[in-house]
């Protein structure tokens, strides 16, 4: 560093823009930074930098003052103390309109610093995979950085301070436009960004120590970070938009790419999501239909053509307007059959060629690529907002293995019913309580959903097939398969199912009055079976 007098002064345009003229780099994620630095560098901005950035900057032909330099201070403790100094804080924290402040810097020959770079060591990156060692957890655990960030975001009257590489080009452009200046309005911006960042990372780290005491902690850090906005809420006058908690393995939108349509909905996140958990429960080709939250329709087939056809035919006037999920590719001829019919949004992992022609012709569909292939985190909890605080639970995981059910009836199932019951079951999981469904080769033939009696659920589910298929409602219904989502607290309701053809039935058990249903089912010769795990969704 020069030995010229302290330079203290920090000049401030009238609508409250900033010149840069010395800025701290220190990151872990060098991302883009060399260009960023040299852009500085160009305009005149002195650049001081820690440790392996400051090499970096210097490889790619830099002229870098050490941080040590400026503070008079070399690192010590292998590196864990190497920006906690008062000269470096003083030169964030001093308030440029403070006279008294900036005397004391120019007392002390401390030359202001109006830009932090920064960014922290991968906290998150390093405890994902679960087996980390505690000691190299902790090592990860950045101090300085966000101690650095919070002193300039406190004082972004005179600071600016980056801390995403996705930030650098509009903050040097900015700048090259300006003449190395900094507006106000972007420094408050920025500044938010880094107090989210290290309410971020202190989030991840809390929730990293309280996995080592219980489950469900005592204090329960989250962070969140909004993926997009949404076009309107559950109704249009109310305003939404889409966040995902942040460090998550994946979520309703990731990996997944909007090739045509209109803005995304509040309703059409909710239902998309339904869609997707079922749909992926199916190795087979599959398709879901769902509206309000609820399937209307799901179906495997020889291929996704067959399983949209047997998905439809469940209630056809239910999925117009429905959100349709997929797990094979869409080929033309399923695309014209999916253009017969009103589709808010379409999600499948690929389009052949033509598909996406003839969908298109349609200005309103959304159409959705899903690329995603990992599974969510099998330890993520389940959350459901209440008045002034969240419900929290584990997620209900995968459908139970036939291997681990129980038939109790004299009657036992038949392959065909195994498989019949078994799909019915991985099905019902995902249906509003009381849920029933009732189906047959691989497609369901009604459901019914979200009533306030079990019974009503049974009766919902056969109008349901009738209304769809009135001329050949009884033959089908015939040897179908129920399943419950829940115990049959009396007789009723397979009873209800058996007469209307019913042969094979699926659920928890566990009801005081176990013994009545499974008399009931035997009187008829059906058989059933139980599964000893409910599967409420509220």
């Amino acid at each position: 560093m020069s030995e010229a007098p302290a330079d203290t002064r920090s000049e401030a345009a009238s609508d409250g823009a900033i010149r840069v003229r010395r800025a701290l780099i220190s990151v872990s994620d060098k991302t883009g930074v060399a260009d960023f630095a040299k852009g500085l560098a160009a305009l005149g901005v002195e650049i001081l930098s820690t440790g392996g950035t400051a090499g970096a900057l210097r490889e790619a032909g830099l002229e870098v003052t050490d941080v040590s330099e400026f503070t008079g201070q070399e690192e010590i403790l292998g590196g864990r103390v190497k920006t906690l100094h008062p000269r470096l804080h003083a030169a964030l924290l001093a308030r440029r309109g403070d006279p008294e402040q900036m005397a004391t810097l120019e007392r002390e020959g401390i030359e202001p610093i109006e830009l932090v770079c920064v960014n922290l060591y991968p906290f998150e990156a390093t405890v994902a995979g679960h087996e980390v060692e505690p000691e190299v957890a902790i090592e990860n655990i950045d101090i300085g950085g966000p101690t650095m960030i919070r002193a300039a975001a406190k004082n972004h009257e005179g600071v600016a301070v980056v801390v995403k590489p996705e930030s650098y080009d509009a903050v040097l452009a900015e700048m090259e436009e300006s003449g190395g200046e900094v507006s106000a309005s972007t420094r408050h911006w920025l500044a938010n960004e880094a107090f989210a960042q290290t309410a971020r990372y202190d989030a991840a780290i809390s929730r990293w120590f309280s996995t080592s005491y219980e489950d469900f902690p005592e204090h329960l850090t989250v962070a969140y970070e909004k993926v997009l906005d949404l076009a309107y809420g559950e109704n249009p006058h109310q305003r939404a938009a889409l966040y995902s908690e942040a460090g998550s393995r994946s979520h309703v939108l990731s990996r997944v790419s909007k090739l045509h349509g209109r803005a995304f909905s509040f309703n059409n996140v909710l239902d998309l999501d339904a869609a997707r958990r079922l749909v992926g429960d199916f190795s087979e080709p599959a398709c879901t239909i769902v509206k309000h939250n609820n399937p209307c329709g799901v179906a495997i087939g020889e291929d996704a053509l067959d399983a949209y056809r047997k998905a439809l035919a469940c209630d056809p006037m239910s999925a117009f307007g429905g959100v349709i999920a997929l797990n094979r590719p869409v080929g033309a001829p399923l695309a014209e059959e999916l253009h017969k019919n009103f589709v808010e949004v379409l999600i499948a992992p690929r389009y052949e060629a033509g598909a996406l022609d003839i969908l298109q012709q349609k200005e309103a569909i959304r159409i959705l690529n899903a690329e995603e292939r990992r599974q969510p985190d099998p330890i993520e909890r389940d959350a459901k907002q209440v008045l002034g605080g969240l419900l929290i639970q584990d997620r209900d995981g995968d459908p139970e293995p036939r291997e681990l059910m129980e038939v109790v009836t004299s009657a036992q199932p038949s392959e065909e019913q195994w498989r019949d019951m078994l799909f019915a079951w991985t099905v019902v999981r995902q249906v509003r309580s009381n849920a029933i469904v009732i189906a047959k080769d691989g497609a369901t033939l009604g459901i019914g959903a979200g009533q306030m009696s079990r019974v009503d659920s049974v009766r919902l589910a056969v109008e349901k097939c009738r209304d769809a298929r009135e001329d050949e409602a009884g033959a089908l219904l015939a040897g179908s398969a129920v399943a419950s989502d829940a115990f049959f607290p009396f007789a009723d309701g397979p009873r209800a199912s058996i007469e209307a053809g019913a042969t094979a039935v699926i659920q928890p058990g566990g009801s005081k009055r176990d013994a009545e249903v499974i008399e009931a089912c035997n009187a008829a010769g059906v058989t059933m079976a139980f599964t000893k795990h409910r599967h409420f969704r509220h």
